[in-house]
């Protein structure tokens, strides 16, 4: 065998006669497959001993030789080699065909390779193959043409007439024939030459038959080849025959097919040894052409061969096609064992890396581990022992296991796996039951609840992977979301509560006005029952010597509550005290004025100052964002658990709860109802006396129904007691919003239909006082199309994330810096008045490529090729910059993926992004992974006439990526200059709009309805968008340039996710549109190889232009093209990559005529080959580390004492230690 991590790249190429006889072991001459008798396989059957392999280990078909001894034996008796049996999964046959027969994948691929390279249609191909017609192979000195087709008639009335003095035949022979003719270079060179004048359909067909005679020239496939003189047969296991209950057989399909094939083929080398009529051996020749297109592609042409039940059979094509096919199913994922499933349950005593593991999984995922540990320690003797120790439950396998699973990481995943925090490892900790508990703070990453939701545990084996599920997969280590940089681990719910409820402040509580000398003195008061949670008191400032402090405040007495006192004593030590929920608190201090003065009465200050509000969730996050920077992994994970217990407990003592009585009555909302009644009546009035039109009329309704619900509302929080439970949990952030109180308390307001539109008629009600029939009615008629609209856009969102996937999981941070003397100038991106990114999330995490300025003074600010930090992007907002160049992928040279420089800083972890990265895979997930969150719905603008719809959500990402024709495509201007004129032309209904530019003058015209984003006078650049609407890319990138086309859709992608409330970091998104703008298509080839109309990688196309220069030669010349990311993912360099995304036959038919070499460069085609991924850890650069010694840290403490240390510096370490 090979060994896949050794070898660099992968051929596939067209196999001729020989080289199929070569990886035969025999021919298969019989359609028997087993003797029903004895069960063993017949002679020169499908399944022959002698072919393929004995079918037990070590053991001839006679029994004559049995043992490993006799290995590489051939038995005299029965000619079965002595081997083991899975030989027979790889070993083949052939079966020699007594005519020639045409390849279904060549002659009916569309384009068909066969047509373009005998220069006939498709159909003429098909009846000569299938025996309708014949076709003139050599037309001697008649007035017949070379491939001229002649029906049978026609051809026995020339046969008269000219006699042998032509040659024409019939079939898959005359094909074969035909194509052994072909002088491939001379056709080659006509083929360039008539491309130097043709024009229109003359030139494409020249072009594509061009393309398919080069692939033939430089792959060395013949041509010939496409038509097969033997079939090989594939080994029989995995083709395999099962006996079931009952003595039946259960066999694969593909069996049914060769058997249909062999038939044939004997028949008809028995009916040619019997000299049989020609018209019935055309007929046997014209059945094995079926039977062999049956074989490869079951259903390609005509209707498919059907087995029992009319079921049609699946031939080979279809063992690799789809999600159950070779590629999906079997290469790209494998089911492993070492892996569990059970349902979670919360853990809420859990330390941020644990998970708890019921024991009986623990026993069955650790057992070789739990049977190596009893052998060592002598309790057993051997491996049986262990295992019957083990099923017997014995005391001693408990004391083992616990030492077993100390320090070996586990990994939980929960499907669907949107993004890379969908699998975290975790310190198994053993719980009885049989469910697995989680901790409540990685349900977030997860998207897990407990109502019953499932998940898969999986044990990594060797050192090394275990090392890499601690050091990089801890849950731990994941409090940072990859889409946006945000902690996506944060309190929620009962935590919140808790947390919100200690830190709320009372007026007039038991102890208001005490001042404590510490923390430790109020903590003590409190639980002796002094003072409440609420109460606000002072502490002496200088009792916190660590927190920084001014030196005016260390001298003074803080105000803060008993509550806040016990919240800030899980902080870190020298953290910032937190005393009122504010950014201004978190970044420079407590501000002065919660300070007493010597000699200031405490009562006096508390009877004038307002209360705190207390710290609501959002806040709670800000925290966690602000400790992870200061102080990285382990601290903040610290704190989070200690929030979390904190939440917990104090939610526990609060004692929140919710009754009926907590959703109070409005005395108010009859007569803001009757009111709207009043005002629905009189513009209906309006209407019928025809003083407004009926769409008037229905925006009105809407608007006054809208407004009475608003008005409720605001009542209701007018009365809203601030400590009334359903309030302090919506206000909180822990559940529910305030539309949820207005619907239980106030009234549910308009509803939407099914369509989308909004309905007239209102549900006056409230979940308290109950619907009516009809109201229930309204109400579950729109909320059933959103449960159905839900299920839609999982699906759509789940194939877009894998579109996503496939086309960017070759980009890989590969080098330090890429030497680009390009950039991206950046600025806010808005829509209109509305901003939809801010400069300062754009420049964020990434290098500048030019100094940045002030303005005002000039002075500089930052530096070029400067990551820009938290502090610095601030300044220069504050400075009143607006644009600013930055490195970006769109300007990257790195091949293959992005240098570190271009990508910027990791969000996930807040650093700088290392090599090996996986960074195309992250961007892909983190677009895809929000997508359920988009709306499905196209946005309807209000119900405004002659708007055409805006395409928004979903269907506008997947138009974006897929770079089709935009729905309410706008115009854009093709010139650069001033708006001449604008005229409106009423009969026609349309607009013309003028622009005069320096050199021409171009005239748009538009409909009357379109609405305009320019005036007359206006200058404008050519690009520019004349109405309202969406711009075609590809008009774009025709008109423009690409950065400009790239910069377009990076705005438009942001502003879909921005406007559902979704950030997304740009980097990731340009990563996408960079996937989509690799290809450039050959205009003039100048005097290079390369074809015209060919499609090129642009690197490549650069690479064959630097040889032709350096030549002194002519260079070719391109246009950039615009690909959708499905096309972009099936043009990629490796052929394994785009066969196991789509269209599986059509890839692997052009990729074998081309004799397409895959590089292994990106991830797919290494998991398929079953080679290490060249990412991460897997990269050439880590793979040489050899291993060193190192100290480890307590068992107790390992969860939390990783270092933080980054790959890189590890490597100095080990670089230093060497020395």
């Amino acid at each position: 065998m090979i060994d896949v991590n050794k070898f660099e790249s992968m051929q596939i190429a067209l196999a001729s006669p020989n080289k199929i006889r070569s990886w035969s072991y025999g021919e298969v001459k019989k359609p028997e497959t087993i003797n029903y008798r004895t069960l063993k396989p017949e002679k020169e059957g499908l399944f022959d001993e002698r072919i393929f392999g004995p079918t037990k280990d070590y053991e001839c078909a006679c029994g004559k030789y049995k043992r490993v001894r006799f290995k590489g034996l051939v038995c005299d008796r029965c000619g079965v080699e002595v081997t083991t049996a899975k030989v027979r999964r790889e070993r083949m046959g052939h079966i020699e065909l007594a005519a020639p027969v045409s390849h279904i994948w060549y002659f009916k691929g569309i384009p068909s390779r066969m047509g373009l390279i005998l220069d006939m249609s498709p159909r003429a191909l098909e009846e000569v193959i299938y025996f309708a017609s014949y076709v003139v192979l050599d037309a001697g000195d008649t007035p017949l043409e070379k491939k001229q087709l002649l029906s049978e008639p026609e051809y026995r009335e020339k046969k008269a007439e000219y006699g042998d003095r032509f040659v024409a035949q019939m079939g898959a022979e005359a094909i074969q024939k035909l194509l052994q003719d072909v002088d491939m270079e001379k056709e080659a060179a006509e083929l360039k030459a008539t491309l130097k004048e043709a024009t229109g359909q003359k030139r494409t067909r020249a072009v594509r038959r061009l393309d398919i005679l080069e692939a033939f020239l430089k792959s060395g496939n013949k041509p010939e080849w496409m038509v097969m003189d033997v079939v090989p047969v594939m080994p029989p296991d995995l083709r395999p025959m099962v006996q079931l209950e009952g003595g039946r057989f259960a066999t694969s399909d593909l069996n049914d097919l060769y058997r249909r094939v062999i038939n044939r083929n004997n028949r008809l080398k028995r009916l040619l040894e019997l000299n049989a009529p020609g018209i019935i051996v055309q007929n046997e020749k014209r059945m094995l052409q079926e039977a062999v297109d049956a074989l490869i592609d079951n259903g390609r042409r005509g209707r498919p061969v059907a087995g029992p039940g009319n079921r049609p059979l699946k031939s080979l094509s279809h063992l690799l096609k789809g999600k159950q096919g070779r590629f999906r199913q079997n290469l790209l994922g494998k089911r492993v064992d070492y892996s569990g499933r059970s349902v979670i349950d919360v853990g809420p005593s859990l330390k941020m890396s644990q998970m708890g593991l019921p024991i009986q999984m623990a026993l069955e995922l650790f057992k070789p581990f739990i049977m190596h540990e009893l052998t060592k320690r002598k309790l057993v003797t051997n491996v049986k022992a262990a295992k019957r120790l083990i099923d017997k439950q014995d005391d001693k396998v408990f004391d083992v296991l616990e030492d077993v699973i100390k320090e070996h990481p586990v990994l939980l995943n929960r499907a669907p796996t949107l993004h890379r925090l969908g699998i975290q490892a975790f310190e198994p900790i053993l719980v009885s039951g049989k469910s697995m508990r989680l901790h409540p703070l990685v349900c977030a990453a997860y998207n897990a609840d407990f109502d019953g939701d499932q998940m898969a545990i999986h044990v990594p084996l060797s050192d090394e992977a275990q090392a890499e599920a601690r050091l990089l997969m801890l849950a731990a280590h994941h409090i940072l979301s990859p889409r946006d940089g945000e902690p996506i681990v944060a309190p929620s719910q009962d935590m919140v509560i808790g947390n919100y409820y200690m830190t709320t402040e009372d007026k007039a509580r038991e102890g208001e006005g005490m001042i404590f000398a510490n923390a430790a003195e109020a903590e003590m008061a409190y639980k002796d029952g002094y003072v409440a949670l609420q109460t606000r008191v002072g502490i002496k400032t200088a009792s916190y010597k660590n927190k920084p402090f001014t030196d005016d405040q260390r001298d003074k007495i803080m105000v803060t509550s008993v509550g806040k006192i016990l919240f800030n004593n899980i902080m870190p030590k020298d953290y910032t005290y937190i005393n009122e929920p504010t950014d201004d608190n978190l970044q420079n201090g407590v501000p002065d004025k919660y300070f007493l003065a010597k000699g200031q009465d405490i009562h006096e200050y508390l009877a004038n100052a307002p209360l705190v509000p207390p710290f609501k969730k959002g806040f709670l996050s800000d925290i966690i964002a602000e400790v992870y920077k200061r102080y990285k992994v382990t601290i903040t994970s610290e704190l989070l658990d200690k929030m979390k217990d904190l939440g917990y407990f104090e939610s526990t003592i609060s004692g929140l709860t919710v009754g009926v009585a907590d959703i109070t009555d409005l005395k108010e909302k009859p007569g803001i109802i009757e009111e709207a009644h009043k005002q629905v009546a009189l513009v209906t009035k309006q209407f019928r006396r025809g003083l407004i039109t009926d769409n008037e009329r229905y925006e009105r309704v809407i608007a006054i129904w809208n407004d009475a619900k608003d008005e409720v509302q605001e009542k209701l929080i007018e009365h809203m007691d601030i400590h009334n439970p359903i309030n302090m949990m919506s206000d909180s952030g822990a559940r529910g919003n305030i539309s949820n109180f207005t619907q239980l308390a106030g009234m549910r307001g308009l509803m939407a239909s099914p369509s989308g539109k909004i309905m007239e008629l209102p549900i006056l009600s409230n979940f308290r006082e109950g619907l009516s029939v009809l109201e229930m009615f309204i109400s579950s008629h729109g909320a059933r199309k959103g449960m159905t609209d839900t299920a839609l856009k999982t699906a759509n969102s789940g194939y877009l994330t894998r579109r996503l996937v496939d086309v960017a999981q070759d980009v890989i941070v590969r080098e330090e810096d890429c030497g680009t003397d390009r950039g991206l100038e950046v600025t806010a991106i808005t829509n209109g008045n509305e901003m939809i990114e801010p400069l300062y999330d754009r420049i964020l995490g990434r290098y500048t490529m030019k100094s940045v300025f002030d303005p005002e003074t000039g002075e500089r600010i930052v530096a070029k090729n400067v990551l820009l930090d938290e502090e610095m992007a601030q300044k220069i907002v504050d400075a009143g910059v607006k644009k600013v160049t930055i490195r970006s992928a769109f300007t990257c040279n790195t091949e293959h993926g992005v240098c570190e420089r271009c990508y910027g800083r990791n969000a996930a972890t807040g650093d700088q992004v290392e090599a090996g990265e996986a960074i195309g895979t992250i961007a892909a997930q983190s677009i895809g992974e929000p997508g359920t969150q988009l709306t499905l719905r196209n946005f309807h603008t209000g119900g405004v006439a002659g708007n055409d719809d805006i395409t928004q959500g979903l269907p506008r990402v997947q138009e974006i990526v897929e770079s089709r024709n935009p729905k309410g495509k706008a115009t854009i201007s093709e010139v650069t200059g001033e708006i001449e004129s604008i005229e409106e032309n009423p009969a026609e209904q349309t607009k013309d709009i003028t622009v005069k530019g320096e050199n021409d003058t171009r005239t748009y015209t538009l409909p009357i309805t379109s609405r305009l984003k320019v005036a007359e006078g206006d200058f404008i650049h050519r690009g520019s968008a004349l109405n309202e609407g969406s711009i075609d890319p590809k008009e774009l990138i025709r008109v423009r340039d690409v950065l400009s086309t790239e910069t377009y859709l990076l705005a438009e992608v942001q502003k879909v996710y921005r406007m559902q409330g979704i950030d997304l970091l740009d980097k990731h998104v340009e990563i996408m549109i960079r996937q989509m703008m690799r290809k450039v298509r050959v205009m003039d080839p100048g005097d290079t190889d390369v074809l015209p109309g060919e499609l090129m990688d642009i690197n490549q196309f650069r690479d064959a232009n630097y040889q032709t220069l350096v030549e002194g030669k002519v260079p070719a010349t391109a246009r950039p093209v615009i690909l959708g990311i499905t096309k972009a993912a099936l043009e990629t360099n490796s052929f394994l990559s785009a066969a196991s995304f789509q269209e599986t036959t059509r890839v692997l038919t052009d990729a074998a005529i081309r004799g397409k070499e895959d590089p292994l460069v990106g991830l797919k085609e290494n998991v398929i080959i079953g080679k290490i991924i060249p990412a991460g850890t897997g990269m050439g650069t880590y793979r040489n580390i050899k291993p060193k010694e190192v100290t480890v840290a307590k068992p107790d403490q390992a969860a939390y004492t990783m270092p933080n240390a980054s790959i890189r510096e590890m490597e100095a370490q080990m670089k230093r230690d060497e020395n």
